[in-house]
């Protein structure tokens, strides 16, 4: 029980890789508080199965986008179970496209709502964490797209090399506070953002055929290691980053 007793904040906790840490928070003995943004049927379905776990679960709909949206919801989670232990920014869009022609509300949308959104929502987060007095531990979700470059994502990889960066200025500032902040760059998870992308049987032949293991990942693939993070057993550990992909990143022959 890795986060047994604390309470876990998640923003786009309905679907894929944020629904996958809210369960496996709560398998880790947290109770969750979830940020979704239009999406309250499969919500409150994550909702379900955390209380079918035995712990307290809220979603809290709102656009990460929006800066209001953050104190929203931490205040929406404190008010429900109480503090903020951990947080986890992983809300994220990837609306694939080509560069030369991209539109600007495209760029803009994307850059909003991973790179703003996550700053927004951390700030708010690290500032209950400071006002509570006993430290805590923020996970943001980053890609190895922070690593790489993509011909079709020139709009989505400055923004997850942004929210790494974010993490490691974070664990400067908020070191002395007792907060942790660390980034995970997942590699290619088979989740809503790219089943699109990953529909052509090529592609999805390819991508696997790039990745050591032999497999996509899945998103209880990057679960685990958001909740290692998480815990004490990563107490010493800020401003790191770890890749999940696979072995992908090193496939370069």
């Amino acid at each position: 029980m890795l986060l047994e007793n604390k309470v876990v904040l998640i923003t786009g906790a309905s679907r894929g890789i944020g629904r996958a840490t809210a369960i496996e928070a709560a398998r880790q003995g947290a109770d969750v508080a979830l940020n979704t943004y239009r999406d309250e049927t499969a919500a409150a379905q994550v909702v379900a199965e955390i209380q079918a776990l035995g712990r307290r679960a809220i979603a809290v709909d709102g656009d990460v986008a929006q800066p209001e949206s953050a104190a929203d919801f931490v205040d929406a989670a404190v008010q429900a179970l109480g503090r903020v232990d951990v947080f986890v920014s992983n809300a994220g869009i990837c609306p694939f496209h080509a560069f030369l022609d991209m539109p600007v509300e495209t760029l803009r949308r994307t850059m909003e709502v991973n790179l703003h959104g996550a700053y927004f929502m951390v700030q708010a987060a690290a500032n209950q964490m400071v006002k509570q007095g006993d430290g805590g531990a923020i996970v943001a979700i980053s890609s190895i797209s922070a690593l790489v470059g993509g011909e079709m994502q020139t709009h989505y990889t400055p923004t997850k090399a942004g929210v790494h960066s974010l993490m490691q200025s974070c664990a400067v500032a908020l070191g002395r506070h007792g907060i942790r902040c660390n980034s995970v760059l997942p590699g290619t998870i088979a989740t809503d953002i790219n089943k699109d992308d990953l529909a052509d049987p090529k592609k999805r032949e390819y991508m696997e055929g790039r990745i050591p293991l032999g497999r996509l990942g899945r998103p209880e693939d990057i679960a685990s290691v958001v909740a290692f993070l998480a815990s004490d057993m990563a107490g010493y550990m800020s401003g790191a980053a770890l890749l999940v992909d696979g072995g992908a990143f090193a496939n370069f022959q």
